[in-house]
């Protein structure tokens, strides 16, 4: 029978826990450096967390590790953990070890429980809502541009109509993955954008490329450098309506990566948000690694 009992020291699950997010960090392509400042923006939150003891008749085979906290008003829950050692896997374990963590959520008062995937759910959180992943691909040599399109910096002329196309397509990611309102997302693009490109075309470290094919402008590109150590962020890579379906996607990745490697960075990062499933598929093809995936689920409708 499954058993769970909350620890007073949660320092060897830690330790354990810590391992664990730095080796997956580290398969998906990320330098020593970067890994390690990914885990401390975890450890920052980690104060918070229960962290419970999974036994089965005494012998301990696992931990569970939940929290809940306010968003935006409202409470939601997170499983910040859940692992069930290799030798005790497929007995029952993790799913008793879900319900507990629903259930203790659910009687703190949240309405909504949320997980970050760095290890295969199998079909444990095959019910629950994919909000995002980060994916992540390293870049150790030059990458081969794709015939027929290039890449050039952006004008400042082009710039308000890209700013406002792209905080248009920011807010609709975050409607679309369920993460917030219309309203809340409008309002957290403007803060996000004012934060991350306060001089525009100008802010240190930041590319913006145009893409071109034939001449014609076919999409845009926004990265972001060292926003690790020794990676690159992809805030967008972006190819118009009218031109998709053509392989363009996969020639702004290689832009992307031809930017990364030239200044130096070993690593190109993405955000893709749940519910585009486009692009979620053409990072895989290009070979990008899911180095955290977001999901949720609605406790009351879970529990009832």
């Amino acid at each position: 029978m499954t058993e769970f009992s909350v620890l007073g020291d949660a320092a060897e699950w830690q330790k354990d826990f810590e391992r664990r997010l730095r080796t997956s960090y580290t398969a998906a392509g990320l330098g020593a450096a970067a890994a390690e400042h990914m885990l401390e923006d975890v450890r920052a939150g980690i104060g918070d967390w229960t962290v419970a003891e999974i036994t089965d008749a005494g012998t301990r085979v696992g931990y569970v590790a939940v929290v809940v906290v306010d968003d935006n008003g409202a409470l939601a829950g997170r499983i910040g953990d859940l692992r069930v050692d290799p030798l005790h896997v497929d007995r029952g374990h993790e799913q008793a070890a879900r319900d507990w963590a629903e259930e203790w959520c659910t009687e703190r008062g949240a309405h909504r429980l949320d997980i970050r995937l760095t290890e295969s759910a199998d079909e444990l959180f095959s019910g629950y809502r994919i909000r995002g992943q980060v994916r992540a691909r390293r870049v150790g040599s030059p990458p081969k541009p794709l015939a027929g399109v290039t890449a050039r910096p952006m004008t400042q002329a082009e710039y308000p109509e890209w700013l406002a196309s792209e905080k248009a397509a920011y807010i609709g990611d975050i409607v679309r993955s369920g993460a917030l309102s219309p309203e809340a997302a409008a309002r957290k693009s403007d803060r996000d954008f004012a934060k991350l490109i306060p001089e525009g075309l100008e802010t240190p470290d930041n590319t913006f490329l145009v893409l071109e094919a034939a001449g014609e402008r076919i999409g845009t590109g926004w990265l972001k450098h060292g926003h690790l150590p020794g990676v690159t962020y992809g805030y967008s890579l972006y190819i118009q309506e009218q031109h998709r379906g053509k392989g363009y996607g996969r020639a702004a990745m290689a832009a992307g990566e031809q930017a990364t490697f030239a200044v130096g960075d070993s690593a190109l990062m993405f955000t893709v948000w749940g519910g585009n499933e486009v692009a979620m598929n053409l990072y895989a093809s290009a070979g990008y690694q899911v180095i955290e995936e977001d999901r949720s689920t609605d406790l009351s409708r879970s529990a009832a």
